[in-house]
């Protein structure tokens, strides 16, 4: 099935053209319409935004690096939703290994759907389509996909028990529901440059003052236990750079962030921290890519829930 015509879709359509245009997805969809009201289809505050220094991490995700837990479900022939797939690198892999099964990678931002697109094109793949969709009101049928994964989602939202519930709704019966989310309570660094050292507290302040939760990694089990789920493996595991070349891109992508991306711009903002703050900030991060014996760990959790 062609679902080029049946997917695409931007938040301007009606509550209605957008269930009309996803129940197709999966060539099966016969169930009456699901309208979304209005009043609850809304944008998630992405605490990022898409500057440059927030993509360059976001592209370099793939499914060894950020989905491994989940690789060993991957079988050919699967349906998967990809929710919250930013430029679609790990989405774009998942169409490589379900293939000829289907794959559907939604995200709140259009404008980095036209990235995933561009990219899933270039690697040759035509089981993949995208869409601008709200994970706390997802548009599918119940008992769409085989695998719903999301990566690094439910940190950003205000109702992460929502989010799953809405997974879980959307999954099979015996189908898999996957999540991989930071703790940056527990990353590490060292050295720790003392500019460096307001880093973590003003990125907290902003994250949870649009409502998300910078420790989700540590919540996960509870999150999903609270959407219903009574079959979870939790797992973890950690990004870990200490290179030369990681530490100058990975203090690249965080401390440009601090100065360049929607994150520097609430930041001062809503009073947390100065323009200058930020460049001293900027300044620890650069500072400890330049030390030669620099190493910095990202540890996440993650969960696997049977439905």
């Amino acid at each position: 099935m062609d679902l080029s015509a049946n997917v695409r879709f931007l938040g301007s359509h009606s509550p209605r053209r957008v269930s009309q245009s996803l129940r197709t997805v999966a060539g099966s969809w016969h169930s009456a319409d699901r309208p979304i009201p209005r009043e609850v289809i809304r944008m998630t505050v992405y605490t990022h935004g898409h500057h440059p220094t927030v993509l360059s991490s976001h592209t370099w995700r793939t499914i060894e690096n950020s989905a491994a837990y989940l690789a060993g479900h991957l079988r050919e022939g699967l349906t998967l939703l990809d929710v919250g797939c930013g430029p679609g690198t790990i989405s774009t892999e998942f169409a490589e290994r379900l293939a000829p099964g289907r794959v559907v990678a939604v995200d709140a931002a259009e404008t980095v759907l036209e990235q995933a697109r561009a990219h899933a094109a270039g690697r040759g793949r035509d089981n993949i389509e995208f869409a601008v969709a709200d994970v706390h009101d997802l548009a599918f049928p119940d008992d769409t996909f085989d695998i719903v994964h999301a990566h690094q989602v439910l940190q950003h939202i205000a109702e992460p028990v929502r989010a799953l519930s809405e997974m879980r709704r959307v999954c099979k019966p015996g189908g898999v529901v996957a999540a991989r989310e930071a703790d940056f309570g527990g990353f590490t660094w060292y050295p720790e440059p003392p500019a460096m050292a307001d880093w973590l507290p003003v990125y907290s302040k902003v994250a949870r003052g649009n409502g998300g939760e910078p420790e989700a990694g540590r919540r996960l089990v509870s999150w999903a236990r609270e959407a219903g789920f009574t079959d979870i493996t939790f797992t973890s595991s950690a990004w870990a750079f200490a290179t030369p070349e990681e530490r100058e891109w990975w203090s690249g992508s965080w401390g440009g962030r601090m100065l360049h991306s929607t994150l520097a711009d609430t930041a001062v903002e809503k009073g947390h921290a100065t323009r200058e703050d930020l460049e001293r900030i900027h300044q620890g991060w650069q500072e400890w890519a330049a030390a030669p014996d620099g190493t910095f760990t990202a540890q996440h959790g993650e969960i696997l829930c049977r439905t």
